[in-house]
């Protein structure tokens, strides 16, 4: 590790912590329906939207019509974007020539983006045409965000309201979502990207002879664009194969600043929101605190083990450790940040192999995943994640002092905390149930790129990946094949809608439920002792969960290292 590793690790946290309060407050006032500086622009279109859809802004929804309007939305997003991809030879913008998809392949693509996973069983540049990417997988970037931007919103308003029957309505909520908050950052942003270098257009691939004689296609299209919203999104599918660490995507150390700080943004600032939202910015910032604790924890971990490096081999390299599978352009130590950046978010964008870490160090992304993206986590879904630990943090609390727990003056009760459980649970059954299948199976195991431990660690970090919707991938694995585009897309569908219907029933109890006033027995929420129970009841659980699986993984992988074993 250098001092320069972490004075650029440093930079990016300062970063965020700066941009929570500025975005939070604006967040909170689209979602509040208050008048922003954008909403003369904004408002006449927004509107119009509501008119055309006959939705009406001041109807708002019980959790079980929200909930609906969101399966319903997803359903509907899946079939049409599983049609533009089997459509996509006979369809414009095709300069290529790009085939059909095949069937198992656009069913698990149509799910991957729908559910804002992105996981890629295909080479973006040689499978898919650039009205595919545009009209199919850009446009589900944006609604597949802000239909976890408006679940989050939903549940916040559970905690905030006293004695109602309705969270908001999804319609009003997505549109805001999209119209306030993702597409004037991404326009920005695009705009950024281009001037650094990343393609904008609609030109045919182009044909180069190389200095040898060969002839070389080069790849390009709307790719700024994309770029954006993959990363502000927390999305992560690249418009090429390889993802950030293509040049064209990633062309330089600025646009990698932007990507990793895009990937954090609005779940940072989703933190603040609900402080302000119930009143209270310091509850926010209590969560944010245990957030951060988690990720920075991670950064070190994944850093030190890819600084140190494997003792069986000597590292040709300037910083030492282990280069293999890294961006060479940033180092050791932005790869490993960005590794953690995108598993803590539900991204999945990558600029380094994760399949070429370390043992230890590829496992810090397993187990940012395994905790159920909380760590910031996808916009949306991390703050909805990390408040149902909130939610088992202070039932343990209450058990710890006697009386019934309380959360911001509502009373959690056995309901409330059975739809936690059974909200955290779906994600444990999904990622190692598909994943003990998958290793038993021949169909699953020829799929692996290595024995041993290893190949374990690649079925496992599949199905953890896709259930936690991050779409990121050790990159060992052969995953387009008939049984893993069919399990993988049913892993994503269990992660993330068998998670929000829980979710959604615990949010309409407690909206319903009064809010009662503060007293000499209430445990504070807002101080470090708080703080430390959420920590340890996320590790905790997520310890008892995953530990045997990490144990036949990425742990004895380290153990046989240092005895000399190789796989």
């Amino acid at each position: 590790m250098t001092l320069n590793g972490w004075l650029q690790i440093l930079i990016f946290c300062g970063i965020i912590i700066a941009l929570v309060k500025p975005l939070g407050g604006y967040m909170a006032r689209v979602f509040n329906g208050e008048r922003t500086l954008l909403s003369p622009l904004f408002r006449p279109i927004e509107r119009g939207l509501y008119r055309i859809a006959g939705t009406k802004e001041t109807e708002e929804q019980h959790w079980t019509a929200y909930t609906a309007a969101l399966l319903f939305f997803s359903i509907a997003s899946i079939a049409l974007l599983y049609l533009i991809q089997r459509f996509q030879a006979v369809l414009p913008f095709n300069p290529a020539g790009m085939a059909a998809v095949p069937p198992e392949l656009a069913f698990n693509t149509a799910v991957s983006f729908t559910t804002n996973t992105n996981w890629q069983n295909y080479g973006g540049e040689s499978t898919l045409s650039y009205f595919t990417q545009m009209a199919g997988l850009t446009v589900q970037n944006f609604v597949s965000a802000a239909a976890g931007i408006a679940i989050s919103v939903a549940l916040i308003r559970a905690f905030a309201r006293k004695s109602a029957q309705t969270l908001g309505s999804f319609w009003v909520d997505l549109t805001r979502a999209v119209l306030y908050v993702l597409l004037p950052i991404c326009v920005v942003g695009t705009l950024a990207l281009v001037w650094q270098g990343v393609p904008q257009n609609l030109n045919p691939y182009t044909v180069a002879t190389t200095l040898e004689g060969a002839q070389q296609t080069i790849a390009q299209g709307p790719v700024a664009s994309q770029m954006m919203i993959k990363h502000l999104g927390t999305n992560g599918g690249g418009f090429f194969n390889v993802n950030a660490a293509h040049p064209f995507e990633n062309p330089t150390a600025f646009t990698n600043l932007i990507h990793m700080v895009s990937i954090f943004a609005i779940g940072a600032g989703l933190t603040n929101v609900f402080g302000r939202m119930v009143g209270n910015e310091r509850q926010g910032w209590a969560i944010f605190a245990a957030m951060g604790i988690l990720f920075v924890a991670g950064v070190a971990a994944c850093y030190w083990a890819e600084a140190a490096g494997n003792p069986l081999v000597h590292a040709l390299s300037i910083e030492g450790g282990n280069m293999e599978g890294k961006e060479t352009r940033f180092g050791i130590a932005l790869s490993a940040l960005f590794a953690v950046v995108t598993t803590a978010a539900s991204c999945g964008a990558v600029i380094a192999m994760h399949d070429s870490f370390m043992a230890l160090g590829g496992m810090i992304p397993l187990i940012n995943m395994m905790l159920g993206e909380i760590i910031i986590g996808g916009v949306g879904a991390g703050l909805y994640g990390m408040l149902l630990f909130v939610v088992v943090s202070v039932f343990v609390a209450g058990l710890m002092v006697g009386r019934t727990p309380e959360y911001l003056g509502k009373k959690i009760e056995a309901k409330e905390v059975k739809m936690a459980m059974l909200a955290l649970l779906i994600l444990p059954l999904a990622m190692l149930g598909f994943t003990a299948i998958a290793v038993v199976l021949e169909t699953g195991v020829s799929s692996m790129a290595n024995a041993g431990p290893h190949g374990f660690s690649e079925a496992l970090y599949a199905y953890v990946s896709s259930a936690a919707n991050n779409g990121s991938a050790f990159g060992g694995l052969t995953g387009n094949t008939p049984w893993y585009n069919i399990t993988l897309g049913l892993t994503m569908l269990i992660g993330r809608f068998l998670m929000i219907i829980p979710l959604m029933a615990m949010a309409g109890s407690l909206v319903a439920k009064k809010t009662v006033p503060e007293s000499s027995g209430t445990f504070p929420t807002t101080g470090p002792l708080f703080v430390g129970l959420l920590v340890g009841v996320v590790l905790i659980m997520g310890g008892l969960e995953f530990f045997p699986a990490l144990a036949l993984g990425p742990i004895v992988e380290h153990l046989a290292m240092l005895a000399g074993q190789t796989f």
